[in-house]
């Protein structure tokens, strides 16, 4: 039965979780949703992110949720205090060259509390540190996280912590959560190193870069690592669907949203499915005769099935015409205020119809749902496997 807190807008499973995607300057957008989701009472047990999505993430489960809010706010604060909010023009063409010139800044000077540029550069540095493999300094955010995280709370807190990363030597991609690690500031640089602008992070002799670059989402993990009724948010920076480009500047901007995407649409589809199809087959267990019970095989099938309800929100961030393929990097003032109102309104789209969601969290069924046309929708999930071979590129 789900529980219901005293003021939220939707009645919450037994697990509610916020997933963070990659994305760079992006980030302001999960800052938005997360602020929104608070407004409406409801209640986080668990978040998860990968890059700009562990940091906002660490933020979350480090403050109590009446402090998380304006930590992360000093936080996108003072990574725009060095570009002022741009003015705000009705011209879509003047907006994106001042996107672009703000992002030229960044790359020259770094953000502050983030990064700095490296000097002396690589070049004159001792190989295979991390000062020779980077082009910026990420000492900075360190120091900003432990000033704006307690980590202890993160570590013994009530919202368990989730964060990805992959070993630059093998390849091997890894959680690093609070049910199995002791997590600081060293985990969240390490989910965020992206090269070669951001250096590589040690962990206990073993070197870690951006899991982005496997995977930008932690969907598959929070989903697998769970045995309960759950509700997540996940929150995408990089829309999966797009027009065909007509310039360059579009290819580049399009030709991001595509790799950093990471099939989320897939993932979460297939997911659910999964869901549905076990939920099938435990109908089709318990419809057997007690002699076939104990038999080896129906035990295994029953130890793989797991039938708690799986509802997926899908919040996507849909770039304005003036944001470009620099709009990772791109921490101005107004685009992080643009960015973050933005998330706010894709949680306010979602509980216009958020009735449909409350309908599948009550009646504890499995369904995938997205922010489209500025309402939620329900995502067509087929209830049997899809015999359609993957195509190539998908």
């Amino acid at each position: 039965m789900p529980r219901r807190a005293v003021h939220a807008a939707l009645p919450l499973p037994d697990l509610v979780v916020l997933v963070l995607q990659g994305g760079g300057a992006l980030g302001a957008y999960q800052a938005g949703v997360y602020e929104a989701l608070i407004d409406l009472g409801i209640e986080l047990d668990w978040v998860a992110g990968i890059s700009i999505g562990a940091i906002n993430a660490a933020i979350i489960a480090g403050n109590p949720r009446d402090e998380a809010v304006g930590k992360m706010r000093n936080f996108w604060d003072g990574v725009s205090s060095a570009l002022p909010a741009l003015p705000v023009v009705d011209n879509d063409l003047a907006r994106e060259w001042m996107h672009l010139a703000a992002a030229g800044q960044v790359a020259a000077f770094g953000v502050p509390g983030f990064f700095a540029p490296r000097w002396p550069p690589p070049g004159f540095a001792e190989p295979q540190t991390p000062a020779a493999v980077s082009l910026y300094d990420t000492a900075p955010l360190a120091a900003t996280l432990d000033r704006l995280v307690d980590w202890d709370r993160v570590n013994g807190g009530s919202v368990r912590l989730s964060v990805g990363a992959v070993a630059v030597e093998t390849g091997n991609f890894r959680y690093f959560d609070t049910r199995t690690d002791r997590i600081d500031a060293r985990h969240i640089l390490a989910s965020g190193a992206l090269p070669p602008g951001l250096p590589p992070v040690e962990i206990d002799g073993v070197w870690y870069w951006d899991g982005g670059l496997v995977s930008n989402t932690p969907l598959e993990h929070v989903v697998e690592s769970a045995k309960q009724d759950m509700l997540v948010f996940q929150v995408d920076l990089f829309p999966a669907r797009g027009e065909r480009p007509h310039d360059l500047e579009e290819a580049w901007s399009r030709e991001k949203d595509i790799r950093y995407s990471s099939r989320t649409r897939r993932i979460s589809d297939g997911l659910v499915r999964r869901r549905k199809e076990h939920q099938l087959v435990d109908r089709m267990l318990s419809k057997l005769p007690d002699e076939l019970l104990d038999l080896p095989e129906v035990k295994a099938v029953r130890r793989m099935v797991d039938c708690h309800a799986l509802n997926v929100v899908q919040l996507i961030h849909q770039p304005p015409t003036w944001q470009t393929g620099a709009r990772d990097f791109e921490f101005s003032r107004s685009t992080m205020e643009t960015n973050w109102a933005l998330g706010r309104a894709a949680v306010e789209a979602a509980m216009k119809d958020g009735h449909l969601l409350a309908q599948s969290i009550v009646e504890g069924r499995s369904e995938a749902f997205a922010v489209q046309s500025n309402a939620l929708r329900p995502k067509v999930v087929p209830d049997a496997p899809d015999e359609t071979p993957p195509q190539k590129g998908s």
